[in-house]
């Protein structure tokens, strides 16, 4: 049986990358909400050489899809890995949709496949480094922690007041918070899970951002490798967490962030004083 490695939000730049490289594994299973993308996507790697791809349209947010995606998986092999970079930023949706999906979605998958989990099987959750630029320990906390529990969306919602990038950073703490939450019972299976949080990244997604938010203006400017990280170098790492070089890695996050959050949190002290 070949070795399945599952990506949501496939037919963005990270997960594109991603694919690239874990297809020279095994069989590769992109998942998107866009079909028309998920088909450019799978045509673009078969032009690399990719060819063992398959693809389906989700919504990580509709649990009854979210399955029919790790019946699909379970039908092609052994899941090795679930790579999980679907998400929402800022400037793609209103508080409450960015909760859902970064949140919300994120509990479905985790919930659906550890179902699929068995030993050597890793996730890989795509967060940010904007999820290090809130305090871990607050009013919502243990709420992020149980992204299925009822009222979830409710809660966030008065806690982020509406505010999209509030909902973003907070979603996005979540997401290393449910990892470490997570880690005790996919370890149990012989699994692993792990975050990792990007920086500025040149992708389509990163370049919308920048081009509407001064705040990563100046986060750039303040990155100490003073340039953008580039999609092959979120897939590389990526690629490493995966493997079995990092077999004693799980429950935790993985900045890949060119020195941003920590160059910001000395800044920040800076300016305090």
């Amino acid at each position: 049986m070949s070795n399945v490695y599952v990506i949501t939000g496939g037919s963005g730049g990270m997960g594109k990358a991603i694919a690239e490289l874990v297809g020279k594994k095994g069989t590769v299973l992109l998942a998107d909400v866009n079909e028309e993308r998920l088909v450019q996507t799978k045509e673009e790697l078969a032009a690399k050489g990719i060819t063992n791809v398959h693809h389906q349209t989700v919504d990580i947010t509709d649990t009854k899809n979210v399955k029919a995606l790790a019946d699909k998986a379970a039908s092609l092999g052994t899941l090795k890995s679930i790579i999980h970079t679907a998400g929402l930023s800022p400037t793609m949706g209103n508080s409450n949709r960015i909760t859902e999906v970064n949140l919300v979605g994120t509990g479905i998958v985790l919930d659906e496949f550890i179902r699929r989990a068995g030993p050597e099987t890793v996730a890989v959750c795509i967060s940010s480094m904007s999820g290090h630029f809130v305090p871990k320990e607050g009013p919502y906390t243990e709420i992020l922690k149980n992204p299925l529990d009822e009222n979830v969306l409710e809660t966030m919602e008065e806690i982020t007041q509406g505010n999209p990038g509030a909902a973003y950073s907070l979603s996005k703490l979540g997401v290393m918070l449910i990892v470490e939450e997570q880690a005790w019972a996919w370890g149990q299976k012989g699994a692993r899970i792990v975050s990792l949080s990007p920086g500025t990244i040149n992708t389509p997604m990163g370049r919308q951002e920048a081009s509407q938010q001064a705040e990563m203006k100046v986060m750039l400017e303040n990155t100490p490798l003073q340039r953008e990280g580039k999609p092959i170098e979120i897939a590389s790492v990526v690629d490493f967490l995966i493997s079995d070089a990092a077999s004693y890695i799980t429950g935790t996050d993985i900045r890949v962030d060119g020195g941003t959050t920590a160059n910001m949190a000395k800044l920040r002290a800076a300016q305090n004083k």
